[in-house]
């Protein structure tokens, strides 16, 4: 099947090729839209705007405040005023754009991927890929079936320290890894309870709701603080977890785990959030008979560092433990050998040479949309899957209080119906990610 879509796909993509579009030929500039832009959107524009190869053609955001500021942004870069959009579809009838960039909330994350690889688009699509378990493959088919380059938002996969590190753990510096930890202690104050309001001006808020529920208008329930409440977003392990979820499955060789429990809770606060603000949560691995550990841990407020790191992994080997600190200008890697724990090899993203949080993601993307190979990406979207189909195995420990047994052969939690029901949502309607893409 696979093999028929790829044939079926680069039968379609000759024509691309003979219109002239940018894969005519390397001086072409790549034509992109970035989709929802506050927040890490600011990165998206920054790294394209620098790219000469690139041109900002257009921008979309619910929020034309939002919208307006950005687009004077670009300006601001020396580049010309892109194009103008409001709702996403409009985006993808545009045959004056090659790829979209997409940066909008989780649980739109999917279907706008979806919808453009329909419509023929490359995609950089921002993590997690998917708000539940059923998108996650849901977007994958869709990169298969249109044979489109859809690089994930794990920007790890491209720093250079962290792919040195990988190379170490490769290497055996620290012996036969068996357990990795992702940390995420950030000091996050409460959100307070936010009154219900009227739709601001300039916001359409029907197309922010997109396939939830509607609920009535309430600044918590819009920027940012949507990635606290299940309707929108997945809790700080669907926020930053993503992260260094990819990172400790990309260390221990390992995919999806056998078995996975989650606890924890909203502490301290009383407010609005539904997600946990403190939690744990265990992955089990069987790697050909060899059993594997994953630990990932939100902290929300007091907190320690880990061998000084706050937001980031650890690995344990045979051989001695091996950090990577992210998230902030010095971060990089460190190992420490035998039982005394003696430093061994390290490396910081400043000595990679490409800038102070190492390698560009997007500049990884750009040169995949050209080359139309998808294995030159860091961040292929079936591993961008994998890792966000733990975060949703997680959530939904949490949320039903109990471990779950993963069998990924048969893609369901054995014996748990009440959890292989969570792996989707009710839709609703026109904002559905279809069952066949």
């Amino acid at each position: 099947m696979v093999r028929r879509h790829f044939l079926m796909s680069a039968a379609g993509a000759a024509g691309v090729f003979e219109s002239g579009s940018f894969a005519a030929g390397p001086n072409d500039r790549i034509r992109v839209a970035i989709v929802g832009l506050r927040g890490q959107a600011r990165n998206h524009i920054r790294s394209y705007g620098a790219m000469n190869d690139v041109e900002i053609a257009a921008m979309c955001d619910v929020d034309e405040t939002v919208l307006n500021e950005r687009l004077s942004d670009v300006e601001k870069l020396g580049r010309k005023r892109p194009q103008r959009f409001i709702d996403f579809r409009k985006v993808l009838e545009s045959k004056d754009i090659d790829a979209v960039s997409i940066a909008t909330p989780n649980f739109h994350h999917t279907l706008q991927a979806v919808w453009a690889c329909q419509a023929g688009k490359d995609v950089y699509v921002e993590k997690p890929c998917s708000h539940n378990i059923f998108e996650a493959r849901q977007i994958v088919a869709a990169a298969r079936k249109y044979d489109r380059i859809v690089q994930h938002g794990t920007n790890g996969r491209s720093t250079v320290s962290t792919r040195a590190a990988m190379q170490h753990l490769r290497d055996g510096v620290i012996g036969d890894v068996f357990m990795a930890r992702g940390l995420c202690f950030k000091m996050r104050d409460t959100i307070g309870r936010a009154p219900v309001e009227p739709v601001p001006s300039g916001v359409h808020y029907d197309l922010w709701t997109g396939p939830a529920k509607v609920h009535p208008f309430t600044r918590n329930r819009f920027h940012y603080n949507w990635h606290w409440f299940w309707e929108y977003g997945n809790g700080d392990i669907g926020n930053q977890g993503p992260h260094q979820l990819d990172v400790a499955r990309w260390g221990l060789g390992v995919k999806y785990p056998v078995k996975v429990n989650s606890t924890g809770g909203h502490f301290l606060f009383d407010d609005d959030q539904e997600t946990p603000n403190t939690q744990v949560a265990t992955f089990e691995f069987d790697d050909n008979g060899r059993k594997k550990l994953l630990v990932f841990e939100v902290r929300h407020w007091m907190s320690n560092d880990e061998k000084d790191v706050s937001i980031g992994n650890l690995f344990y080997g045979s051989k001695g433990y091996l950090t990577i600190k992210a998230g902030v200008p010095n971060s990089g890697f460190q190992t420490y050998l035998g039982k005394e724990g003696t430093p061994g090899p390290s490396g910081t993203t400043a000595e990679g040479g490409s800038g102070a949080f190492g390698g560009n993601h997007w500049r990884n993307f750009i040169e995949a949309v050209r080359s139309r190979r998808r294995e030159d990406l860091h961040a292929e979207i079936e591993e961008g899957a994998i890792s966000s189909t733990l975060v949703h195995l997680a959530n939904i420990s949490y949320r039903l209080g109990r471990t779950l047994n993963f069998d990924s052969a048969q893609f369901k939690c054995t014996g748990d119906a009440e959890a292989n029901a969570m792996f989707t949502r009710e839709y609703r309607k026109p904002f559905v990610v279809p069952d066949k893409v």
